[in-house]
């Protein structure tokens, strides 16, 4: 295959809520451009974009896909996304490179929570975007509100392009308000579209909605402003070159219509990709970071620039390896090609290039600036990394992946298997940072933070379907500690004779609570030399090892003063042992006078939420000990700030999806220690009793 000129190009992504028709979309938009003879199907798992077994065993996109096609001489890479939110980590890989935005609407069902998210994403990226209906034939599809739903939820600037002659069964005839023509299209069949003049039914609508189109398109350019004023009006390649203006600039979001089962709508919305999505070039340059001291530069997309690429999604094949998906953002790349991984300095030499096709690969002479394409086998560039030639310091700006707030331990059906877990969780974040590992020292457990139980049950999945490593989900285990209300004070002394050399260690040990938070703090007042200098360090790793396991529940205790202030000491029999022995007699003693207490942690837990659902959540918070600190109003979402125990945080995820329909989204930080309810405390302290 040849390369395509960068002005050639359209890199379009297309997300939306699971459920919109995405995948269908795609697949129509394919078979319209001749890539394929026959639509896919999801049920049977025989679409384009969804080829990997989890996917069609779900029948959901679980990962980012890339296809290709030509169109009016046009090279158009679609990027298909998943619509679950536990995998928006893809979603916005996919959206850092595309240049234009297609959000899928169910007509039937409106504005949904993923539709909201993405758009939050396209402001994030500053991408043009446009709204795609879908499902127009469905029973109970309502263009109508849903146009009116898009524009309550994102402004005036949403503007219709298109409106259906009828909804429902049987729609096949779309007004097209750009054109000022009816569109027919026979259902089912590809390079059907017939253009007409508009019936007399449906011109008085058009002629409305014609002018609001204009009207908006003026009020983008001072330029096509001034000659709305003049005219009355614009033609229609003023309003295309104003329309691909306001895209670029985010002052215009038009709306186009399709049912993609029956390729109604499809040839049109790609005749828009061509005519009104902006080329690589026209899109502008590139935001990187240019030297060592991260000075940011505009990077156009030059095909004749230095090589800098950028790898947006890694996967791995059986029997193919490591896949690198890959945009050029200047310059071009080719087989055998060697460049330099800006964030390590490891040199790589590029094998076969290859454009995607589903999971087929097509091989490629290059690919220029504003291409996407793939390689296999790179040695140690990942996602987030930049490919630049040999003396490039220029790095594109990494994603930022949703923050994983969904937090569960994993353990190995098999003893033995942590190393293999291990390295099967590292080669999955790889291909997908979304998640995140880590290891708990204190319990020796590995956690998962996910975006969701579906994220984690298909990272689970993957564990086992790719490594062999079966694996099963248990409590993530809370760090409860322990502390005293008050001061005291007692003595241990230890003392033993069993012929030859003895062992006698004999101190003091007064303890106070400090601030919490304050951790540990040791000091001597010993004088006059009754426990000899040479034995105080020995009391203290006494004391560090005691206050390691509290005497209530076995957990570390914190936030208190231990003072060694008097004690005694045999010329002989004295050892750093015997003192080590002491200090952890006396310290146990000690704390049972000091009134014990059992700290749990808590976190500052901060909701965004639309305003309907508040109620719900302030209860839900309620009823799990948490305590509201206040609220305040974001756009249209209400922000809930609360302190809840760590404890309930894992019940609390479940509840907020259950409640909001996933609507609201949230994150957490720890804030600190405060004593844990009698009932919480007996229970801990039960638990330890039935230990022993």
């Amino acid at each position: 295959m040849q390369a395509v000129p960068t002005d050639q190009l359209r890199n379009i992504v297309v997300t939306g809520h699971s459920g919109t028709g995405k995948t269908m979309l795609c697949e129509s938009l394919a078979l319209c451009m001749g890539v394929i003879n026959r639509l896919g199907s999801i049920e049977d798992g025989t679409t384009l974009s969804d080829y990997a077994s989890d996917e069609t065993e779900r029948k959901h996109s679980l990962n980012t896909s890339l296809i290709h096609g030509v169109w009016n001489e046009k090279k158009i890479n679609i990027i298909d996304t998943p619509g679950l939110l536990d995998f928006h980590g893809d979603v916005k890989s996919a959206m850092r490179v595309a240049d234009t935005v297609l959000i899928t609407v169910n007509a039937a069902t409106g504005v949904e929570v993923g539709t909201d998210t993405v758009w939050e994403y396209t402001k994030e990226y500053y991408k043009p975007t446009m709204f795609v209906l879908t499902k127009l034939d469905a029973d109970r599809a309502d263009y109508n509100a849903t146009i009116e739903a898009l524009r309550d939820h994102f402004g005036h600037l949403v503007t219709p392009i298109q409106f259906p002659a009828e909804e429902g069964f049987g729609h096949h005839i779309l007004i097209d308000v750009l054109l000022m023509k009816q569109i027919e299209f026979s259902p089912d069949k590809p390079g059907s579209m017939v253009i007409s003049e508009i019936h007399d039914l449906y011109r008085k609508k058009a002629e409305v909605l014609h002018q609001q189109l204009v009207e908006a398109v003026a009020e983008t350019d001072e330029e096509l402003m001034n000659h709305f004023f003049e005219e009355g009006t614009l033609t229609e390649d003023e309003l295309r070159a104003g329309i691909k203006s306001a895209l670029v600039t985010r002052t215009f979001f038009p709306v186009f219509c399709t049912s993609p089962l029956h390729l109604i709508g499809s040839e049109r919305l790609l005749n828009a990709i061509v005519n009104l999505c902006p080329s690589p070039i026209e899109r502008g340059p590139e935001h990187a970071f240019c030297s060592v001291m991260n000075d940011e530069k505009l990077l156009p997309p030059d095909p004749d620039g230095s090589t800098i690429a950028f790898i947006f999604k890694t996967m791995s094949e059986p029997r193919v390896g490591e896949i690198s998906y890959i945009r050029v953002y200047s310059g071009h790349i080719e087989s055998g090609h060697e460049l330099i991984d800006v964030q390590t300095g490891q040199l790589e030499k590029l094998g076969q290039v290859y454009t995607m096709l589903g999971q087929k690969k097509i091989p490629v002479d290059k690919l220029l600036a504003g291409d996407i394409g793939m390689v296999v086998k790179l040695k140690n560039s990942h996602t987030n990394d930049t490919l630049a030639d040999k003396g490039v310091n220029c790095r594109i700006s990494p994603i930022i992946f949703p923050e994983p707030v969904l937090s569960s331990a994993i353990v190995p059906v098999t003893q033995g298997d942590e190393e293999k877990i291990s390295a099967g969780l590292h080669h999955l974040h790889e291909e997908d940072p979304s998640f995140a590992i880590e290891h708990d020292v204190e319990f020796n457990q590995t956690i998962l933070k996910t975006l969701g139980e579906t994220h984690l049950d298909i990272i689970i999945s993957r564990l086992r379907n790719k490594f062999n490593i079966q694996v099963e989900v248990a409590p993530v285990r809370i760090p409860y500690r322990e502390t005293i209300r008050v001061s005291a004070s007692a003595q241990g002394k230890f003392k033993k004779q069993s012929g030859g050399r003895g062992q006698y260690g004999d101190v003091w040990i007064r303890i106070e609570p400090l601030e919490r938070g304050s951790g540990f703090e040791f000091a001597s007042e010993v004088v006059g030399g009754v426990v000899p200098t040479r034995y105080i360090p020995a009391v203290e790793k006494g004391l560090r090892e005691s206050i390691a396991e509290g005497s209530l529940a076995g957990y570390p205790v914190v936030d208190l003063k231990a003072v060694v202030y008097d004690g005694s000491h045999h010329p002989v029999d004295s050892s750093e042992y015997a003192f080590k022995i002491a200090a952890s007699m006396a310290f146990k003693a000690a704390v049972e006078k000091a009134k014990p207490l059992i700290l749990e942690p808590i976190y500052s837990l901060t909701v965004q939420t639309p305003d309907q659902f508040t109620g719900e959540i302030v209860g839900d918070i309620s009823s799990k000990r948490g305590r509201i600190l206040g609220m305040d109003t974001e756009s249209r979402f209400q922000v809930i700030k609360a302190l809840i125990p760590q404890a309930s945080l894992s019940t609390f995820h479940h509840a907020l999806t259950r409640l909001t329909q996933s609507r609201a989204r949230y994150n957490y930080t720890f804030s600190h220690y405060e004593e844990a309810p009698a009932e919480i405390a007996n229970q801990l302290i039960a638990e330890k009793t039935a230990k022993q």
